[in-house]
């Protein structure tokens, strides 16, 4: 029985001092009051200065689908094509697919292809990289940079002869681009349909960028998929080409052969020997023109397969949907941020206070 009593007077101390440093705490931020308020408020003002001073975020977004058949050759092609040493099928596999192809239009280099491609701005051409630095106001900050002070993109041009400086202009508006504008979304990873999402505080570049970065991506693409089957199908051209000029040729020369040999005396048959020769090439020759011209046919027919469709299903159109950082919102975050500031500010110090005693 007394230890039942003991337990429940030991229970009630505990509510007890419960109770006491809630109020303790209650009392203490009330008497802060104003402090909290005045926070809040400057808080709010802050926000309100940077939503009116936060430019609008342009969003343009493209969608694709890819088609890509991967059956390679057809039927025997492969086998009579390895008579000639060549590969008809195969092309480019499953190098960009998926989550590649992601990787693909992420990467530096089509990235930095884009950024040289040309767009009109106030009625001049100009790169979309320099269209870049003139919105984000770089000229002003490397005035006193004499390095960069002629540091010039022009559109169309590649980058082989660029300045060290140039390279690190570029690598710099990729990252900041990869950062914070680009993004490229498989939405099902069943489906091959990918979203290309560009943002920026300039509606024109926003849109120029996203279709020049889809069209630089898929021409890659494209030109890597089907290279195998186009080499394969140049080769067999150039052989086609070169036993076609063997076989007129030979049929020239067996003609030159017979007239030499016209009205010949039968006794004198080795005279008809280099007729009979240019015969035989021409009959070797007809053979393997025979094999070459279905030898190209069937690369050509690999070449389609091989090469993939990309299809544009939806494109940015104006005008752009805009992101806006609202005054509401402003006044709204600044406030919280400035009286949890506050409040962290006042528990830290009351705990200090506490401790010193």
């Amino acid at each position: 029985m007394d230890n039942v009593n003991k337990v429940k007077i030991q229970e009630d101390l505990n509510v007890k001092d419960i109770t006491m440093i809630i109020k303790d705490w209650w009392y203490y931020f009330l008497s802060k009051s104003r402090l909290i308020l005045l926070t809040g408020i400057l808080g709010g003002a802050i926000g309100v200065a940077y939503s009116l001073k936060k430019k609008d975020i342009y969003v343009a977004k493209l969608s694709f689908a890819v088609e890509d058949d991967k059956q390679g050759g057809i039927g025997g092609a492969m086998g009579l094509a390895s008579q000639f040493g060549l590969d008809v099928g195969g092309g480019g596999g499953g190098i960009f697919t998926g989550a590649n192809l992601v990787e693909l239009f992420k990467s530096r280099s089509m990235v930095e292809s884009t950024l040289l491609m040309p767009v009109i701005e106030k009625n001049k051409t100009i790169s979309l990289a320099e269209m870049y630095i003139s919105e984000n106001g770089w000229r002003n900050k490397w005035k006193d940079m004499k390095q960069l002070n002629n540091v010039q993109f022009l559109a169309g041009k590649g980058r082989e002869n660029f300045s060290r400086s140039q390279d690190s202009i570029l690598e710099l508006i990729y990252r900041d681009l990869s950062t914070n504008s680009l993004s490229i979304i498989q939405k099902d990873k069943k489906a091959s349909i990918y979203t290309v999402e560009v943002k920026s505080t300039n509606e024109i570049f926003s849109k120029t960028f996203n279709e020049a970065w889809a069209n630089v991506v898929s021409d890659f693409y494209i030109d890597t998929k089907s290279k195998k089957a186009r080499v394969n199908m140049a080769i067999l051209q150039r052989q086609l080409d070169s036993i076609r000029g063997e076989l007129n040729g030979s049929i020239r020369g067996v003609a030159a052969a017979n007239d030499r040999t016209f009205s010949l005396n039968p006794a004198l048959n080795i005279q008809r020997v280099p007729s009979v020769r240019k015969q035989v090439d021409v009959q070797a020759n007809t053979a393997i023109l025979t094999e070459l011209i279905k030898q190209t046919e069937l690369s050509k027919v690999t070449l389609r397969k091989e090469t993939p469709l990309i299809q544009i299903i939806d494109r940015p159109i104006y005008p752009l949907s805009k992101e806006s950082f609202s005054l509401v919102k402003g006044i709204f975050m600044g406030a919280l941020t400035g009286s949890f500031s506050a409040v962290l500010f006042l528990i830290f110090k009351k705990i200090f206070k506490d401790m010193m005693i």
